[in-house]
């Protein structure tokens, strides 16, 4: 496969998936299930909808100022406001193309800043390997507060002989040991761009302590991640039926509302759809579920748009004496 039919799959592949899931839905739902969303959205206390989005501003600004640990060790030191519009205007811009505002982003403060653009779009790629380390954390902590429904899951599945364990045991260590040979070996691509996207996560990880502002950086990441998981959690107060969520819950809905997100552009019905079909399996109704999921959808992506188209139009008007 080429590069420029890679390129036009990139765009056209979420497009799809959202006609797909536009379809879905209208299918999946009768018309009493949507009035009932609908009701649930309209009913919902907005008063968490607006903390909600205090937290996802918070978390824009701090990426926006995290990016200049990146930044100066390079010589550079862009001003606070550019790499704010920056930064929403490639948010912006991820709705309509998903990964396009990376590009946008490292060409606008290029524009404005004079920042060279593979060194800006390397500091972007480091951020994202930052973002990515956490999103793991992230997942590892859910899997630790669902600890006693997955003992429990592996448990019913072992058997009881001490004799079969032990044999269990030594054959996942050596197919482990074995596999581990291979992958270090094998020039299968697949294999060879996955040993390279590891190597890439370590060099990150290194280069990030060998930070001069180390320590800001990662308060920042975790700053970050933390505001996300809060905007995330506050909007379950949002709804009557799903203020009591456990914590399993909001984050195993989170990391799916994640993935939903990074699939289609910008979330669009996959994010609803996704907070439904996660938060139904540990027991919430469907209705008020993907409703919180509309309007945490709903009101982020509005943000982003306001923020963005907001960003378009002041930059070349902050950046005019240039």
């Amino acid at each position: 496969m080429n590069q420029k039919t890679k390129k036009i799959l990139k765009i056209v592949a979420p497009i799809l998936l959202g006609v797909v899931l536009l379809l879905y839905l209208f299918h999946s739902t009768s018309p009493e299930q949507r009035k009932n969303i609908y009701f649930y959205i309209l009913n919902a206390d907005y008063k968490w909808v607006a903390i909600s989005l205090i937290f996802g501003t918070l978390s824009h600004l701090s990426r926006a100022y995290r990016w200049k640990f990146l930044l100066e060790p390079l010589g550079y030191k862009p001003k606070f406001a550019n790499s704010f519009m920056a930064v929403m205007a490639a948010y912006f811009a991820n709705l309509g193309v998903p990964r396009s505002g990376e590009v946008l982003r490292a060409t606008t403060i290029t524009a404005y800043e004079g920042i060279p653009f593979e060194k800006a779009f390397g500091t972007i790629v480091a951020e994202r390997i930052a973002d990515l380390i956490m999103s793991f954390i992230i997942i590892g902590i859910a899997l630790c507060v669902q600890y006693d429904v997955i003992i429990e899951a592996i448990q019913k599945k072992i058997p009881e002989n001490p004799f079969a364990l032990l044999v269990i045991g030594l054959a996942l260590t050596f197919l482990a040991f074995l596999a581990h040979k291979l992958f270090r070996k094998s020039e299968h691509k697949l294999i060879v761009k996955i040993r390279n996207f590891i190597d890439g996560l370590k060099e990150g990880m290194i280069s990030i302590f060998k930070m001069k502002q180390k320590w800001a950086f990662i308060f920042h990441t975790f700053f970050i991640w933390f505001m996300y998981v809060m905007m995330f959690y506050v909007i379950f107060f949002s709804v009557e039926e799903t203020k009591d969520a456990s914590l399993s819950a909001v984050l195993s809905s989170f990391i799916t509302g994640s993935f939903a997100v990074a699939t289609t552009n910008g979330g669009f019905l996959a994010y609803p759809l996704a907070i439904e079909k996660t938060l139904v399996l540990y027991g919430l109704p469907g209705e008020p579920s993907q409703a919180i999921g509309w309007i945490m959808w709903s009101g982020h992506t509005l943000l982003t748009i306001i923020f963005g188209a907001l960003s378009f139009f002041f930059l070349p008007i902050f950046n005019r004496k240039k």
